[in-house]
């Protein structure tokens, strides 16, 4: 029986034949993506289109962004996570696996943990890219108080390089999503992860080389949670690398869920 919650949480895109936009598919396997801070569900479009109709692609899309402008942003991982697990719940006939980028990496992680925790609920693949593992974050002193302001935080945007340029340097666009912004990253900075080897399933760790906020050694931490298969793949590029090599990106989540997901 479909949880009804999915509604609200996941966006699917038009994938082959008539199939209505939003409806489940009859694919092998569904992949649960989620966007990076201040991101929506639509980022995993072009992804979504070339897996298709093998995979099911199931994008997150969190509260204060696009369809969801009108609700308050989610300023805690975990309670993001809690919610979008109660919303997944398990997978039901056929495998599922996770994919987030940036601050999604963490959030699918925390999701993945959440999942585990029910009957069969465990996703058969967890791939994170362009996130800090947390035994890498825990070494580094947080600030609490980061952002400080707008300006400070669509400089980091800026350079991070992921978003749309025009958008940064619309004053009405930018007001538009800049409480996504702040949410987020207020979210990012009071984050500490699920301690411990929470996880069995195999982990994917991707990573751009020239990417300074999650360089290629900071990724292979992953590894310390979970006891499955891990393993690292780096990319060339800065912290949006996916960007960058979208057929090489679309071949290798492909090859991943077919020897992992399906």
């Amino acid at each position: 029986m479909v949880n009804r919650r999915e509604d609200l949480w996941l966006r699917r895109f038009p994938q082959a034949g008539d199939a209505p936009i939003g409806s489940r598919t009859a694919a092998d396997c569904e992949l649960v993506c989620f966007p990076h801070a201040g991101g929506s569900a639509s980022y995993w479009r072009p992804l979504a289109v070339a897996l298709a109709p093998a995979v099911d692609v199931a994008a997150v899309q969190y509260p204060g962004r696009l369809d969801r402008l009108s609700e308050a942003p989610v300023e805690d991982l975990h309670r993001l996570a809690d919610l979008i697990a109660e919303a997944l719940g398990p997978p039901g006939d056929r495998p599922r696996a996770l994919l987030g980028h940036s601050m999604g990496a963490s959030l699918a992680y925390e999701v993945a943990v959440r999942l585990a925790r029910l009957p069969g609920g465990e996703p058969r693949l967890l791939v994170v890219s362009g996130r800090r593992a947390p035994s890498a974050a825990r070494g580094r002193k947080r600030n609490l108080n980061w952002p400080v302001d707008d300006a400070e935080l669509v400089s980091r945007i800026r350079g991070l390089g992921g978003t749309d340029a025009m958008i940064l340097n619309d004053p009405e666009l930018l007001e538009l999503i800049l409480p996504a912004l702040r949410g987020d990253y207020r979210a990012l900075a009071s984050y500490e992860d699920t301690p411990g080897r929470p996880l069995s399933c195999p982990v994917i760790a991707l990573a751009g080389d020239r990417d300074p906020h999650a360089t290629v050694e900071d990724v292979r931490g992953w590894g310390e949670q979970t006891s499955g298969d891990f393993r690292t793949r780096a990319f060339e590029g800065g912290h949006f690398f996916l960007n960058d090599h979208p057929e090489d990106v679309v071949a290798l989540i492909r090859g991943l869920l077919h020897a992992h997901a399906t």
